[in-house]
Order: structure tokens, then C-alpha cells, then sequence
């Protein structure tokens, strides 16, 4: 887990004590209520559209994400892991998919007071008639079985089967005339020794289909006839499907590697090598592509270098089947896998793996970016950029860190229109990627955004992460620029004002330019509490670091 995770996991934790406390307090129709639905699921779509599963493991006093600490506190009261360790929950997982409804339905389930407020069920019952799609939970059920008469009942109920004198003579009497039994001793079979008897299974189906592999391939070369070429050809396709649907992805490389050897000698007659490259072709085919995926979404151990060599024996005709089949799989290991055989496959042919694009999928679509994205070929950019106005907002944003990696002047006018986009995330992230970009022209698309009545009218948040992407530029043109927010005086929408010079007191700040100091030690003692409170803490960053 990356230190970048476990912040932004820690914040979702804050966010849902937060959402806890406001969603108890307000009923469904107050803005304060709708609000912190909204930011929740804003916080948890951030994080699960690039790491598709949060999985919280939960202790009695803290709660973690993989091997790190997201929170703790040593105390039972209004202790958020004991809220849940006490019902039994272990584990709590968020995939992707989560919808607002969903979150609001585990919100409101969180939020119940279960001391105070006269119900019966408890959070895991809550949770179960919510019938959650996205969000799972692990129980320990062992916790339900306890009972402080368990003793007495269960020693009851051994003297109430224990048998009475006349049965055991009756025992004792039948054990004389009872002929010898030799005893049998049943041994249980282990993980171990499952394991063991799969792997033997798939030695001496290797074993066996190596063997025949062997022989057809001398018999292809020793035949003359046209017909029994064909035939051959064949059992050859028909040996590939086998190892296939038995989910032997080593034998059928050896396959399609012997293959590849006899077609490539010297001494291999042309109308044997004409068979074996159009067998060799068919490894392209949506039909063997289909098996293959199969194998790779399954629970199967599979070694990277076979993997590898099967990428190597791919062309340009497979990238229509593997994207055919990327939009099928459900599993997301799976779709890891075809994503990576895909971004090695598409180098071939970006045209073809462009026509991805248009799938009435938007996962497809978006996939289809994030893989052009890591080809990295500067080609890949009229591509992308066809996919910018896509109604998905997953896409869009994908499409964003797209365009932030290639820097050019064409992805630095998209992002430009991005930040007028109707969606807030999308014009957040938009921010976010220009500040990325780095460059003085990037620069100037967020200043140039910053005048005007649009800007004035955004949203408090939005405006801060303009001003925040701006103190990555120390430059004195820049600070010049904030500074210059910061004195400005109005007497129209002074409110709105007033939290663009919040904005800026934060910018400053964040930079930490004593040049800013006159400025905001002048508004530190402002009637406005926002503007008051973000030029003491910008003063206080500058002049302490704290």
C-alpha cells in the first residue's frame, strides 16, 4: 500500500464519522443532509475508480487497510471499529460500482443509535436487509454462539444421553460374542495433499499431450497427401482446444512453440508450413483468445514468463477479440491481465485498438484510454482526444490523466474545456492534471480562469483547488497575481469575494512567500470569519510551518 493510499483512506474514514454524526442529526430533505451524502460519494468514487475495492479490516479498538493503521482509538466510547467488531464484523469491502444509493442506504445504517433508540437488530441485520450489491461484509458468526448457560445446558444435555446399567451389560455381554474386527484407520486428506494430487494430474496431462504432440508433428512431416495434412492440422487444433479447456496454459505454449520450430525449419516442406501458419494464425482467433481468458480469469497460479511468450506469439488480429472479451470478463484480476496483454498487443496496430473507443460499453471505453495512456505513443493522442466528450464521467476523467501525461498543446485546449464541464469532479480533476502539466502555459489556462462571473459563482471547494494548483508556481508573476486577489476590494458580491481572498490567503500560504505577510496580517482581524481564519492559518504556515 503506497503512503498516497493511506492517506486518502484515512480521509474516507473521517468522512464517514463525519457522515455518521450529520446524517443522525438532520432528516433526509436538509441540505446539510444531501450535501454529505454528495461529499461522501465523491470521496469513495475518487478512490474506487482507480483501485476498483476498498477492503477494511477491523479490529475491537482500530481498523486497517492491508498492514496500515486508518484509525484507532483506545477507547469503547464513540469508537468507530468497536461499532462494528462488537456485531461481529471483520471486514468491510467497497467495490467499484458503489452506487449513491447504496452508500446512503450504509450511511443510514451507521448512523442508528443502537444504545439509545429501542431496536432490536443490530448493524449486521441492517446491513442484510439493505441487500447491499457493492458493498460486502465478513462476519464472524462465532460470537452469535455464545451464551452464559452453555455450560449447564451442555452438560445436561450429555447426562440426559448417558445410558443407564442395563445397556451397558447388554454392551459388555455383546462385545464377547462379537467376532474380531480389524480396524480400519481413515487418515484425512490435506490441503497438502490436494494440492499434490492436482499437480500430478497436470504432469501426466502435460506429460501425455507432449508425447502426442511429439508424434503428430513427425507424422505432418512424413506425409505427402494433401487430405491427411488436413487431418493432421486438425488434431493438431483439436490437441490446442484440449489443453485449453483443461486450463493448461504451459501446454498449449509448448504447442503453438513446436509449431512455430517446424514451420520455421529449413528442411519443413512448404505445404507443411503453409498448415502450421495458419495454425499458428488461429492463436489469434476471438475462439482460442476466449479460452485463454478464461484461464486467466480463473483462480489458476499463472507464470508471467508463459504469459509472456504467449504475448509474443499475439499479432494485430488479436486486439479485436481481446477487447471483445475485456468487456465480458467480471472478475478484476482478469480484466488486469487482458488489459496488459492488450497495451503490449496494441503497440502493433493503435488504429485497431482505437476502434475500442466507440463501444457502447463506457468500462470498455475507458479501459481502452487508460491503455492507450500507457502505450505512451504520442499517436495515441488523436485518439483519445475523440473520446473527450464522452457522457461517462469515468471516462472523462480517465481521458483527464490522459491528456495531463502526453503535455502537449492540443491535450493543454481540451483540459481547458474541461474546466467548464458540467460535472464538478470532472472540472476538479481537470484542475488537478494542469497542475501536473507544470508548464508556464498550463499556468496561464488557471490564471485566465480565475477572473470573471463564473469563477466568482463556483463552489467554495472548487474555487480552493484552483488556488491550491496554483502555489506550485512560486514564480513572482504568480504570487503577484494572488496577492493581488487578496487586497482586492469590491462592494458587489462581497461574500463571493471574500472567499476568492480566503482562497488566496490558503494559495499563500501553501507557498509560504513572506512577501505575503503585510497582506494577510491585514486581514487577520477581518469581520469575515472565513477570510479571518484562512489569513491566520496562511500566517501561521508561513511564519511556523504549522
Amino acid at each position: 500500500m503506497t503512503a498516497e493510499e493511506v492517506i486518502k483512506v484515512k480521509h474516507i474514514i473521517q468522512t464517514l464519522l463525519k457522515a455518521k454524526k450529520n446524517i443522525r442529526l438532520y432528516p433526509a430533505n436538509n441540505p446539510i443532509y444531501v450535501k454529505t451524502i454528495n461529499d461522501t460519494f465523491v470521496v469513495f468514487d475518487e478512490f474506487l475508480n482507480y483501485k476498483d475495492e476498498l477492503v477494511l479490516k477491523i479490529k475491537q479498538k482500530e481498523i486497517f487497510y492491508g498492514s496500515d493503521h486508518v484509525y484507532h482509538n483506545p477507547e469503547k466510547e464513540n469508537n468507530f471499529a468497536f461499532f462494528f467488531f462488537k456485531d461481529g464484523i471483520r471486514e468491510l469491502s467497497f467495490k467499484k460500482g458503489l452506487s449513491k444509493h447504496e452508500l446512503e442506504g450504509f450511511l443510514k445504517s451507521i448512523a442508528v443509535d443502537f444504545d439509545r433508540e429501542a431496536i432490536e437488530d443490530d448493524i449486521v441485520t441492517l446491513f442484510w436487509e439493505m441487500d447491499f450489491t457493492n458493498i460486502k461484509y465478513i462476519v464472524d458468526e462465532s460470537f452469535l454462539t455464545e451464551d452464559e448457560d452453555f455450560e449447564t445446558k451442555a452438560t445436561n444435555e450429555i447426562k440426559s444421553k448417558v445410558p443407564n446399567v442395563d445397556t451397558f451389560m447388554k454392551a459388555y455381554s455383546d462385545a464377547f460374542n462379537a467376532e474380531d474386527v480389524k480396524e480400519t484407520s481413515i487418515i484425512n486428506i490435506t490441503n497438502e495433499d490436494l494440492h499434490l494430487l492436482a499437480k500430478e494430474k497436470e504432469n501426466d496431462l502435460q506429460d501425455k499431450t507432449n508425447k502426442l504432440l511429439k508424434v503428430v508433428l513427425e507424422m505432418i512431416l512424413q506425409t505427402e497427401s494433401t487430405a491427411e495434412l488436413e487431418n493432421i492440422y486438425h488434431t493438431l487444433k483439436d490437441l490446442i482446444i484440449y489443453s485449453l479447456e483443461n486450463k493448461n496454459l504451459p501446454v498449449f505454449i509448448n504447442i503453438i512453440k513446436k509449431a512455430k520450430e517446424t514451420a520455421e525449419n529449413n528442411v519443413t516442406p512448404d505445404n507443411v508450413k503453409k498448415q502450421i501458419n495458419l495454425l499458428l494464425s488461429s492463436v489469434n482467433s476471438e475462439e482460442l483468445v476466449r479460452h485463454v481468458c478464461k484461464i486467466l480469469e480463473s483462480d489458476i497460479d499463472i507464470d508471467e514468463n508463459f504469459l509472456n511468450e504467449y504475448t509474443e506469439f499475439l499479432n494485430r488480429n488479436a486486439i479485436t477479440p481481446l477487447i471483445v472479451v475485456l468487456g465480458e470478463l467480471e472478475s478484476i484480476h482478469g480484466r488486469k491481465k487482458v488489459i496488459n496483454l492488450l497495451t503490449q498487443v496494441g503497440k502493433k496496430d493503435l488504429q485497431t485498438l482505437a476502434k475500442g473507443l466507440s463501444d457502447s460499453r463506457w468500462y470498455v471505453v475507458r479501459n481502452i484510454v487508460y491503455i492507450l495512456r500507457q502505450i505512451g505513443d504520442k499517436r495515441a493522442l488523436e485518439y483519445i482526444i475523440t473520446a473527450a466528450k464522452h457522457p461517462d464521467i469515468r471516462v472523462r476523467k480517465e481521458v483527464i490523466w490522459a491528456l495531463s501525461e502526453f503535455k502537449s498543446s492540443s491535450a493543454l485546449v481540451i483540459l481547458k474545456d474541461y474546466l467548464n464541464d458540467t460535472d464538478i469532479l470532472i472540472r476538479k480533476v481537470a484542475v488537478k492534471a494542469l497542475c501536473g502539466i507544470g508548464s508556464v502555459d498550463a499556468r496561464e489556462v488557471l490564471l485566465n480562469s480565475v477572473p470573471g462571473k463564473d469563477f466568482l459563482n463556483k463552489e467554495l471547494d472548487e474555487k480552493k483547488e484552483f488556488f491550491a494548483a496554483l502555489s506550485n508556481w512560486k514564480d513572482p508573476e504568480t504570487v503577484n497575481f494572488i496577492i493581488k486577489i487578496l487586497k482586492n476590494k469590491t462592494f458587489f458580491k462581497r461574500l463571493r469575494h471574500n472567499e476568492n481572498k480566503a482562497c488566496a490567503a490558503y494559495s499563500l500560504g501553501l507557498m509560504g512567500n513572506k512577501d505575503a505577510l503585510p497582506a494577510l496580517y491585514k486581514l487577520k482581524n477581518s469581520k469575515n470569519k472565513l477570510l479571518r481564519e484562512h489569513a491566520s492559518a496562511a500566517i501561521n504556515k508561513i511564519e511556523h510551518g504549522t
